[in-house]
């Protein structure tokens, strides 16, 4: 199928690196790593909880993603140090004439924390997306991961009929599977209204973290007043909760009320929301 020339289309591409590192100095976590290549960032590092977690906002300021663009992002997080992740807004992954790539590898060393907190992705229609996201923890290393993705702009009338959302995730740790995920959505899937599939449901998000809860907090977790369409699983060392969503605010809404439960009980810390989700 012929599309539409727009600008979108023929936009010069850009190839981004941002590489981070942290590392544990008496009782701060201090970044002591940050280079980056073209439009990749981090503002100002934050202690928004005292000096034991860092903040990192990551930032893309050509302010979406469109064919040929190549993200590279990596974060190590040495031993007993925590950094938090997150962005300022929702990736956008524009239409495109092919395909875009982003490559994020996370490593996080024994007695460290990791949160990859990022906001919502929007897949416009027509776009090609391709993630890629590789995690490596030693020893007891603990993760939180969230991502919550949009399909086309249901607000605008825009349906993803066209192009495709590709998504490559490992968690490893000392190097055995924890888990290991591989999506391909292509524009007009049947799965897109499928109850097998997304069920006409344009948004889907994933939280994932390591750790065992008790059948108590289980249940809190799966009593939260939502408007999505979502539930957990406690697999061995990893707690996996997933929904389905009208929108990427509801969706979110919902990963939040689970992180202000799960952080305390598995992490030992209460949960302080980053000031740039109120923004």
């Amino acid at each position: 199928m012929n599309l539409p020339v727009t600008p979108a289309l023929f936009t010069p591409s850009w190839h981004a690196e941002l590489e981070l590192g942290y590392a544990r100095v008496n009782d701060t976590t201090r970044p002591v790593l940050r280079r980056h290549l073209g439009p990749l960032r981090v503002q100002k590092h934050l202690y928004a909880e005292g000096p034991e977690v860092c903040q990192h906002i990551i930032v893309h300021p050509p302010g979406g993603i469109a064919g040929g663009d190549r993200l590279d992002i990596s974060a190590h997080v040495g031993t007993g140090a925590w950094a938090q992740l997150t962005s300022p807004g929702a990736a956008k992954w524009y239409r495109a004439g092919g395909p875009a790539f982003q490559h994020v590898e996370l490593t996080v060393e024994a007695g460290a924390t990791l949160e990859w907190l990022p906001q919502e992705t929007i897949v416009f229609s027509a776009a090609q997306a391709e993630l890629t996201t590789r995690v490596e923890l030693q020893g007891d290393a603990r993760l939180l991961y969230w991502d919550v993705v949009a399909l086309g702009r249901p607000a605008s009338g825009e349906r993803f009929d066209l192009g495709h959302f590709q998504s490559h995730l490992d968690i490893r740790r000392d190097g055995q599977l924890l888990w290991h995920e591989r999506q391909r959505i292509v524009g007009a899937d049947g799965l897109l209204d499928s109850p097998i599939g997304l069920d006409g449901q344009p948004v889907f998000a994933t939280l994932l973290v390591t750790g065992e809860i008790d059948a108590e907090l289980l249940e809190q977790c799966r009593s939260l007043p939502r408007a999505v369409r979502g539930d957990l699983t406690q697999l061995p060392g990893l707690l996996v909760a997933r929904c389905l969503a009208s929108e990427a605010l509801l969706a979110r809404g919902w990963l939040i009320d689970l992180w202000r439960l799960l952080r305390p009980a598995l992490f030992g810390r209460e949960a302080v929301a980053p000031r740039i989700w109120s923004t």
